[in-house]
């Protein structure tokens, strides 16, 4: 089972079910010609697909054309279920860095068809995670910079500030869909900028009060 750590401490979670927000950044939905959402665009990825910093991600042989979206990852550390957005704060144990890796050309082969796209969001080696900051190491997690660079070139410059939900609203409208509970991540959307990865590819993600991540791909 997968941990995760809380830094400078000794506390650590066995990393639960990882939830996921699509579409919540208007710039990436535009980029993907997207419709813009009226409730939220929810998925999940198994544990499985976790990889720590350092990590090497495998493109599956079934896919040309795997995208990296930096994310800041939320870890829950107490359980709740129809979660107010004025205590949703309190259920946060950290922030940490996260990619959401997607097999792009078979998500709109799926879409395409009306199936559900798990399958180009959840495969091993998906989702490269650092460990977490402590919550209150964050003075505002709604206004903190995001940039990812590949291979020394910036791809991702944005903010959490130009999210269509905040972090509470985020975590609120989760918990009416799953009970949160301990050990649980939540990836809470990409900002513009996401493209193509390859082999010997080294991604290197920053977020500002929160830390880093790297990743190179095999």
């Amino acid at each position: 089972m997968y941990q995760v750590n809380i830094k400078g401490t000794d506390t650590s979670y066995n990393v639960g079910k990882i939830v996921c927000l699509g579409r919540n950044y208007l710039d990436h939905i535009r980029e993907l010609g997207n419709k813009v959402p009226d409730r939220a665009v929810v998925f999940c990825k198994p544990a499985s697909s976790v990889i720590p910093d350092g990590g090497t991600i495998h493109i599956p042989p079934y896919s040309d054309n795997c995208h990296h979206e930096l994310e800041l990852a939320l870890l829950i550390g107490k359980s709740g279920k129809n979660i107010s957005e004025e205590n949703a704060l309190s259920h946060v144990a950290g922030y940490g860095v996260a990619l959401d890796l997607t097999l792009r050309d078979l998500q709109d082969e799926l879409k395409g068809k009306g199936l559900p796209w798990e399958l180009a969001k959840g495969f091993d080696t998906s989702c490269p995670l650092s460990d977490f900051v402590p919550a209150a190491a964050v003075e505002n997690p709604n206004a903190i910079r995001i940039v990812l660079k590949v291979n020394g070139e910036v791809r991702q410059d944005g903010t959490t500030a130009q999210m269509m939900r905040s972090v509470e609203e985020i975590i609120a409208e989760i918990s009416t869909y799953y009970q949160l509970e301990e050990g649980d991540i939540i990836l809470t959307g990409t900002p513009a900028g996401v493209s193509r990865i390859v082999s010997g590819d080294l991604l290197e993600g920053e977020i500002e009060q929160v830390g880093t991540l790297k990743a190179t791909v095999a």
